[in-house]
């Protein structure tokens, strides 16, 4: 192996990969830290040991930065797939959507989309919409395609089993756990019946 490919090899993705990763860490932490409102492009770069020049140039403002941090989480961390059996996917999507948003930075993400009336805020919290729908939707789907009748419709999901899961996470309320989260899905399932 000679020194160029042991080098590239051991720096997989290379310099900028490296930096988006750096930036990203830094951004989590000190949203765990100080919250969103008290992240600084100065701030990012300091703790990523990166120019600010370097995250001004990639992300321009704290806002895209964030967009672009909170769109890797989504990325990085899918929901189980739709099996067909509607109590059990939207159970365990109930579970992995509270998990989700107890990550580190994970609720301070979605406080700092909805925060301001920036229009970078505005087209992340549009994306972050636009993800849970097409993930309930994919377990509606696979529903209806597994033989049930009516499946509810992903509004009427939102609502009752998603919408009520952030709003524990946000203010946190005590009991908030997987076990809560899967009793929210089944019970609204057992509700509609």
């Amino acid at each position: 192996m000679t020194t160029a490919t042991r080098s590239a090899s051991a720096r997989p993705g290379g310099r900028s990969a490296r930096v988006r990763d750096a930036v990203h860490r830094a951004v989590t932490e000190l949203i765990c830290e100080r919250g969103a409102d008290r992240v600084t492009i100065p701030l990012v770069a300091a703790r990523a040991g990166v120019n600010p020049t370097t995250v001004y140039r990639r992300w321009g403002t704290v806002p895209a930065l964030l967009a672009d941090v909170a769109a890797k989480e989504l990325d990085a961390d899918a929901p189980p797939p739709p099996t067909g059996d509607l109590r059990a996917d939207l159970a365990a999507y109930a579970e992995w959507d509270l998990a989700h948003l107890s990550r580190p930075g994970g609720i301070a993400f979605f406080r700092a989309e909805v925060a301001d009336d920036l229009d970078e805020r505005k087209a992340g919290l549009r994306e972050c919409l636009r993800q849970v729908d097409d993930d309930l939707g994919a377990i509606v789907a696979a529903a209806r395609a597994g033989g049930e009748a009516e499946p509810p419709p992903v509004e009427e999901i939102i609502d009752r089993v998603v919408a009520p899961l952030y709003f524990r996470v946000v203010f946190s309320i005590p009991g908030t756990d997987a076990r809560f989260a899967r009793r929210l899905a089944e019970e609204f399932l057992d509700g509609r019946s």
